[in-house]
């Protein structure tokens, strides 16, 4: 235990060091960087897969379960697509020391503000490798410095993208430690991870609920997350009914094992009987298990009865809630009840009441229209995500670049002094 708290100090302080380094990087040595990495990472593929056969060999060795399995897996393509998010990293804006709202105050100064790295970024995930090489490229192109600590169970991919990523780094003339993955399985080292205030500025976990729950209980330093993708799609009495089935299919069913996909539906008490049966026909020919209120079941013979619990849940999975509710009041007070802050839709051709769904649900993403499904960080133009947060302070939603940034004011003066 001594020698991993030694251990990850040092990774800490080396952290720090080479984060002051990358404040002051300039666009060219960051996106030189990242296409070197890019380059290097395509060269030593073969190496890449080897390494990843090791991991893969002790993940069913040990019982991991195939969709596991699979998200652990590197193959010629994933490495290509790999190189292609960093090169594509690097066609994004540079945030840093970007200057905005300048404006003259009566004293004669100019006050305006200026966007900076956060500094150290400690980020926490599980068995994807892909992650490793998108995270270290986020970070360096928004000029702070990482500290990675992936799964135990991608413990030799993860430190053969390192090896790329250090060699990308030293290309470009920029602190190797700019980038550090940490080289022990220890679970302690999570420990001490998330409370070295005096080296790391935020924590991302990437992963699943017990993981995140965890960092967020434990961590002393402040932590960009989200627990649930509890997301819903209201259909407004005033929906296009035939616009509310294809954005209601494709936000349960276009994939089921993501954040941004529907757990629950609501539908207007109006259009129920004329919208649920041809809808559930489609989740049902798809496989999609159904659970509603008694409303929704009077209309849809197939459909088991919903619990108290089957609100609060992210299926994550062919399961979907029903409820058939009286209206917008009712709709928002579910969605406020019930969800995680995460992606909400109403579907309806009333302005008004779209833009009362706008404001009144409280969530990171919220839309008129459209699937949630379209919640990501890519979808949104920003490029590539480290995360969604639903947290309501510093970032929220998709998180990318500006997200691993804040703004501090900068004053522009010629002499002027307080009286």
């Amino acid at each position: 235990m001594q020698n991993i708290k030694a251990y990850m100090q040092q990774t800490g302080q080396q952290a720090r060091a080479a984060s002051r380094i990358m404040a002051q990087a300039g666009t060219n040595a960051k996106n030189c960087a990242l296409e070197a990495i890019a380059r290097i990472i395509v060269e030593n593929s073969a190496q890449l897969i080897a390494e990843n056969a090791k991991d893969v060999a002790a993940a069913r060795a040990n019982g991991l379960d195939a969709a596991s399995v699979d998200r652990l897996t590197l193959t010629d393509k994933s490495i290509s697509s790999m190189a292609e998010g960093l090169r594509q990293i690097t066609q994004l804006p540079d945030p840093i020391g970007e200057i905005s709202d300048l404006k003259y105050r009566p004293s004669g100064i100019q006050v305006g503000r200026m966007r900076v790295p956060l500094g150290v970024i400690g980020i926490i995930y599980e068995s994807r490798p892909n992650v490793t090489a998108d995270a270290a490229g986020l970070c360096l192109k928004s000029g702070n410095a990482a500290i990675l600590r992936g799964g135990s169970e991608a413990i030799h991919s993860n430190q053969a993208i390192a090896a790329c990523v250090h060699a990308g780094l030293r290309a470009a003339g920029l602190p190797e430690t700019a980038v550090q993955v940490v080289s022990t399985t220890d679970r302690a080292a999570v420990g001490e991870l998330i409370t070295m205030r005096e080296y790391v500025d935020v924590i991302v976990p990437r992963g699943g609920k017990s993981l995140i729950a965890r960092i967020a209980e434990e961590a002393r330093i402040p932590v960009i997350k989200h627990l649930d993708g509890i997301c819903h799609v209201y259909i407004d009495d005033e929906a296009d009914l035939e616009k509310a089935i294809r954005v209601s299919d494709n936000a349960k069913t276009q994939r089921y094992g993501v954040c941004n996909a529907m757990e629950t539906l609501l539908v207007a008490q109006d259009v129920a009987a004329k919208v649920l049966p041809p809808l559930c026909r489609i989740y049902l020919d798809k496989g999609v298990e159904l659970r509603g209120d008694e409303a929704s079941r009077k209309l849809v013979a197939k459909m088991k009865a919903a619990t108290e619990e089957d609100w609060r849940t992210e299926y994550l999975a062919p399961i979907l809630s029903v409820r058939v509710v009286a209206g917008l009041d009712e709709a928002i007070a579910h969605i406020n009840t019930y969800g995680s802050q995460h992606t909400d839709t109403i579907v309806t051709e009333n302005y008004s009441k779209a833009m009362r769904f706008l404001r009144e649900v409280d969530s990171s993403s919220v839309m008129v229209n459209a699937s949630t499904r379209f919640a990501d960080g890519f979808e949104y133009g920003l490029g590539a995500e480290i995360g969604i947060s639903t947290d309501k302070i510093h970032a929220r939603g998709p998180v990318g670049l500006e997200g691993l940034t804040s703004q501090k004011f900068v004053v522009l003066g010629s002499g002027q002094i307080r009286t």
